[in-house]
């Protein structure tokens, strides 16, 4: 089968007018930096974005305000110390005055068998891409909770659901960012703030490659219904209506941004 198109870059329809958004993983080319730059088509009043890498964090901010007109503004953090977490969010408030979404977005993958794999390697999965989901979180929760109102969006993975070689600590990670999610969601409910995530199978850009085994990119492309991965900005779009209002009624639910979850 031929690899059917990505539809053309849809319009914007003010989803997000008036809102804060602080964003983490933000700076390159993925659903971090899509996501950002949807913010601002939607009409965000202000964006925060933030990474440990500063040269592309930099680069990021300048793409998106000359596609756009909004420059973010950015923040240095590893989302992987507690500190640096608290500082971000001090940052996003102090700039921004409150923050009406969180879009945690932060991950890191790799590949490795079980029978092989160290307990470094499963450590630092666990803490870059689960651990640090729970620290902005609760540090979101710290702020919205007084305010009784706020939106926190999670990116979790088809893999929390399906089984693949070679992806044990990243498919746990994933999984527990459903069940975070979903209890989270319940606690924060009485306060009036939600808390969805969305699950993509394969977004596509320049860095995947990289890290991503030979042939493997090939199998995965091949199991999707339309033959190709999903554009950045096909994620984040379904990450811009689980932070809006058109999602009012969805809390605690994992969407599954994709052509298969199993």
């Amino acid at each position: 089968m031929t690899p059917t198109p990505p539809p053309a870059y849809p319009k914007a329809h003010g989803l997000l007018t008036g809102k804060n958004v602080l964003i983490t993983a933000a700076a390159g080319t993925g659903i971090g930096f899509a996501a950002a730059k949807r913010c601002a088509e939607e009409g965000a009043a202000g964006v925060v974005i933030s990474d440990i890498h500063e040269r592309r964090l930099a680069e990021a901010a300048d793409a998106i305000e000359k596609d756009t007109g909004l420059r973010p503004k950015t923040v240095m953090c590893n989302v992987t110390k507690e500190d640096e977490v608290q500082r971000m969010f001090d940052f996003a408030v102090a700039e921004m005055g409150h923050i009406d979404v969180l879009l945690n977005n932060a991950g890191l993958g790799g590949h490795a068998r079980v029978v092989d794999m160290t307990d470094d390697q499963w450590s630092l999965v666990m803490d870059v891409t689960l651990t640090s989901c729970f620290r902005c979180t609760r540090a979101a929760l710290k702020h919205m909770v007084p305010r009784k109102s706020g939106v926190i969006v999670n990116n979790a993975s088809v893999l929390g659901w399906r089984a693949q070689e070679g992806q044990a600590h990243y498919a746990a990670a994933k999984a527990g960012v459903m069940a975070l999610t979903r209890c989270a969601a319940i606690e924060a409910a009485e306060a009036g703030i939600r808390i969805n995530a969305v699950s993509p199978s394969l977004a596509m850009h320049p860095f995947l490659a990289k890290v991503t085994p030979p042939g493997l990119l090939e199998e995965l492309l091949n199991r999707e219904a339309f033959k190709r991965g999903a554009e950045p900005w096909e994620i984040a779009n379904v990450m811009i209506f689980l932070a809006s209002d058109y999602s009012s009624y969805m809390t605690g639910e994992t969407i599954s941004v994709s052509s298969q979850h199993a």
